[in-house]
């Protein structure tokens, strides 16, 4: 059994207790009963999340984990007690985090950006605030312009940090951000560039042509939305343009420029206009 991750395992049998689900290997873990779903038969596969409960029992839940093991996740801490604090993530166990683990004191109502790793000691699952020593940076197998999942971290004096795809740490510089962002949400961005010391600058906009593609694209749907006209110009200010379009006044004009050369739009002193 992969402990702290979801596993596919076959129907043994049903028991009062609940289903008792295998793997190849002969290892044998319970579903308790409130998990099973309808109508589910001996012999069925069913993917479910395997962990130790409180009594350190190796269970199974259909009950899906706002974090794995091996994963990063911004957790709310639902209690802090003498042995450390206790986060939500989301099955009927609690993750702890010990004292050891934390920077600072975390405080029962907040969320934290942490790692859930599985103990070598006690072979259970914790978590830990001290997140560094956990990101794959030193083998990048990413490539310029990819698009990849991102964890919005913590706000620094450049921008803000970001965990790329689960593995790598990465950074948004702050005048390229043109939406709403807090910390712990998960979206899409792109890789603008890899550093020769191994940082990683992220976009939250396609980088090179696709961006202009894109920005031309946003420009016309916010065109088509407004009766085909909008009142920006290639004087409107950098707030305007990142109110109406969220994006940077350069992309704007160069995307301006795509849809002039193609002849899709006037440009006026008031604004543009769609043709």
């Amino acid at each position: 059994m992969n402990i702290g991750s979801h596993n596919r395992l076959k129907v043994l049998r049903f028991t009062p207790p609940g289903a008792y689900l295998g793997n190849e290997s002969g290892e044998e873990v319970l579903l308790p009963t409130k998990y099973i779903p309808d109508r589910l038969q001996v012999d069925d596969e069913l993917d479910v999340f395997v962990y130790r409960d409180s009594e350190d029992r190796i269970i199974a839940t259909t009950l899906k984990p706002h974090a794995e093991i091996n994963q990063f996740g911004y957790l709310y801490v639902k209690d802090v007690n003498k042995f450390g604090a206790f986060l939500d993530w989301g099955i009927e166990k609690d993750l702890m985090v010990p004292f050891r683990e934390q920077i600072g004191k975390m405080e029962k109502g907040n969320s934290y950006l942490v790692y859930v790793y599985l103990d070598p000691k006690t072979q259970r699952l914790v978590a830990t605030q001290k997140i560094q020593g956990y990101f794959e940076n030193s083998t990048i197998n990413l490539e310029e312009g990819e698009e990849v999942d991102l964890l919005i971290g913590e706000e620094t004096e450049l921008g803000l940090n970001v965990v790329i795809n689960n593995r790598f740490k990465g950074l948004i510089y702050a005048n390229e951000i043109f939406t709403d962002l807090m910390i712990g949400d998960h979206t899409k961005g792109y890789v603008k560039n890899i550093r020769p010391d191994k940082k990683i600058d992220v976009s939250l906009q396609k980088t090179g042509l696709d961006n202009l593609e894109e920005g031309a694209a946003i420009i016309m749907k916010t065109l088509e939305a407004n009766n085909g006209s909008l009142s920006l110009t290639d004087k409107s200010s950098p707030e305007d343009i990142q109110f109406h379009l969220q994006m940077s006044k350069k992309t704007f004009k160069r995307s301006l420029g795509i849809l002039y050369k193609k002849r899709l739009v006037q440009l006026t002193a008031e604004g543009i206009r769609k043709l």
